[in-house]
């Protein structure tokens, strides 16, 4: 390269850095808004991730990080020999099928129905209603759940003793614990879920149901061909980010519907976590299955990202 494409190079690097100085400058406020969050990674999603050397190491708090001997991928291969691996994933895969396929629609059709919704001050009102549920926190909820289904003098039970049918003991069958914690999850979470839909449907041109009446078109119609292909792209991207949380149903929900007699169907990663990690002190063990949850996470976005471009969506990245 001659000097001269050198000195070219050097003074266009340097007008680069200069502009997007002054751009930073010019735009101070928005990075100062953009700061707090960017702190907050950092903090406590990035800076953690050291710690996942731990897998690799047989752990010991008194020897620390950088004492404490390597085993390698003995952790690993103890995960996949465990007896309960394959039940734990069984569990945790049908949860999340569940919740793919009862719950992630739910806030869609809510969304749909409320935008349809003509007087502000009922839309409102039902907004709300439906909002409240995501300010409990989970024991609340399980709490209520529990008082409504106990054996001794819980509302369903009795109601079922009215029409004539036996009790059931909803908090300790196998069977009903699925149905059990997919509509809680429903419950709590299926109206705060609408905020975005409804967010994206505030801004499609008004002009396309205007034009889709005058061709005589109901309100099934104009749903279906104006507001659904209209939110389709937000809803192709909280698809993708639900698949990167295939393993990741959360601890505090399961665990307080954890007991001995529905363990066989209720047990998850994240439980069995808590079990290895701090019960049993198995510091190494815990953080593989926990490491292990978040490479799954990370293959399965990555190929549903790839299968969204193929199908002419924006993806995620």
């Amino acid at each position: 390269m001659s000097d001269t494409a050198v000195k070219n190079t050097t003074i266009a690097r340097r007008t680069g850095e200069s502009g997007l100085l002054k751009r930073i400058i010019k735009n101070r406020a928005i990075y100062l808004m953009i700061l707090p969050g960017l702190l907050f990674f950092i903090i406590f999603k990035y800076a953690p991730m050291y710690g996942l050397i731990i897998a690799f190491q047989d752990y010991k708090p008194y020897l620390g990080i950088s004492g404490s001997p390597w085993v390698g991928l003995a952790h690993f291969e103890r995960l996949f020999a465990e007896p309960m691996f394959f039940t734990i994933l069984r569990n945790t895969l049908l949860l999340f099928l569940m919740n793919l396929c009862f719950y992630f629609p739910v806030p869609i059709i809510l969304a749909v129905m409320l935008n349809e919704v003509r007087r502000e001050a009922f839309k409102r009102f039902v907004q709300t209603l439906i909002y409240v549920p995501h300010f409990m926190s989970w024991v609340i909820i399980v709490s209520i759940t529990f008082v409504m289904l106990s054996m001794d003098r819980g509302i369903i039970n009795e109601l079922l003793v009215m029409m004539g049918f036996e009790k059931i003991n909803f908090l300790l069958s196998n069977e009903w614990f699925r149905p059990m914690y997919i509509l809680q999850v429903i419950w709590r979470e299926a109206g705060w879920g609408t905020i975005i839909y409804l967010a994206a449907m505030a801004a499609i041109d008004p002009q396309l149901y205007e034009a889709a009446r005058m061709d005589g078109a109901g309100r099934f119609r104009q749903i279906w061909h104006i507001t659904l292909p209209s939110i389709r792209s937000v809803i192709v991207v909280l698809l993708l980010l639900k698949i990167g949380d295939v393993l990741e149903l959360g601890f505090e929900h399961i665990y307080l519907l954890l007991n001995s007699m529905n363990r066989e169907v209720a047990e998850i990663f994240d439980t069995y976590v808590y079990t290895a990690g701090l019960k049993q002190g198995q510091y190494s063990f815990s953080t593989a299955v926990g490491f292990f949850k978040s490479v799954v996470g990370l293959i399965l976005v990555m190929i549903a990202n790839w299968l969204a471009k193929k199908a002419g969506e924006e993806g995620i990245y």
